[in-house]
């Protein structure tokens, strides 16, 4: 199957990240490429961009997709979470723009056998790094019946995580539960009857929590945000899109910091903390798809923009 992936917002990602300043700019979440493509047409001739994917299959897609601009562009197999590591390896300490496409891409949800979507038969596998050792099936096959809740809860959102782990640990009792549509069948038996008729299978919530436990996806993402924003050249700037209201609640709460560090109790008349702000929110309120692009791509619905832009210590004075 033809990797594909349809970027999001991509005239919104273009007007935050200014890419025609220039400068080394970093997609830590390339995908298919089509938001590295945009940035890398808006460059100068002297800028360059470094796209990071843990997803072979997209690096070589985006590689090829990406053969016109040379060297200019640089595909780095790993894991954004550690994307200084990465770009220090390569003699790179500052940036001057970076993106972050957090969740799933197009062609991993719609490629049956990765395993992410409930709504083809496919093994459960749901990585996102093909060499990783958890998989989907590890978790809903061995993991306790509290660990389950515990996922379904917070990484889900799900108000019935108990009755639907019991569900799976009395299912895998008798045989082991091996595929997508048998877990999606499965979970929505659990469901009481009246709340099973949503417009989205009801197995949705369950499917994604699994997803983001088995590639650890908000694990650490306060620590990688962290991480580049101290990447940015003073001027530089970080977007960010999520997905749900779980990384969008993380991105948010740590922009916040970026821009209002002060630990000072509300009642102190003066800071004495002596942290001052390292960023400054370039949006209010995150940015949402038109209704035009909403339509021709429903995944885009459910998207927020944010973004900051590193200050440099004479504007904090």
């Amino acid at each position: 199957m033809e990797f594909h992936h349809v970027p999001i917002m991509v005239d919104e990602v273009l007007r935050l990240l200014e890419p025609e300043r220039g400068g080394i700019f970093v997609d830590g979440t390339l995908g298919g490429g089509g938001h590295a493509e945009a940035v890398l047409k808006a460059l100068p001739p002297s800028g360059k961009l470094y796209g990071i994917d843990r997803d072979d299959e997209a690096l070589a897609a985006a590689s090829v997709r990406l053969t016109p601009f040379g060297d200019r562009f640089t595909a780095v197999k790993g894991n954004f979470f550690d994307m200084r590591a990465l770009l220090n390896d390569r003699g790179v300490f500052g940036v001057d723009g970076i993106l972050l496409d957090l969740g799933v891409s197009s062609h991993q949800l719609d490629t049956p056998e990765r395993g992410f979507s409930y709504k083809a038969e496919a093994p459960l596998d749901m990585r996102m790094d093909r060499s990783a050792p958890l998989t989907a099936y590890t978790i809903v096959n061995t993991w306790s019946k509290n660990a389950l809740v515990q996922i379904f809860s917070e990484y889900g959102e799900e108000r019935f995580s108990a009755r639907i782990a019991e569900r799976i640990v009395s299912e895998r009792a008798n045989r082991p539960i091996e595929t997508t549509t048998e877990l999606a069948e499965l979970v929505k038996s659990a469901i009481p009857a009246k709340f099973r008729n949503e417009p989205q299978h009801p197995a949705r919530r369950c499917f994604q929590a699994i997803r983001i436990a088995v590639n650890g996806e908000l694990d650490g993402l306060a620590d990688a945000l962290s991480a580049a924003h101290d990447l940015l050249n003073p001027g530089g700037r970080l977007a960010v899109l999520t997905f749900h209201s779980l990384e969008d609640r993380i991105v948010k709460n740590a922009f916040r910091t970026f821009e209002n560090p002060c630990t000072c109790p509300k009642s102190a008349p003066v800071c004495i903390c002596g942290k001052r702000p390292t960023a400054k929110v370039l949006t209010r309120h995150p940015i949402t798809a038109g209704e035009a692009e909403q339509r021709e791509n429903t995944r885009s619905t459910s998207a927020k923009l944010r973004a900051i832009e590193r200050i440099g210590a004479e504007q904090r004075a």
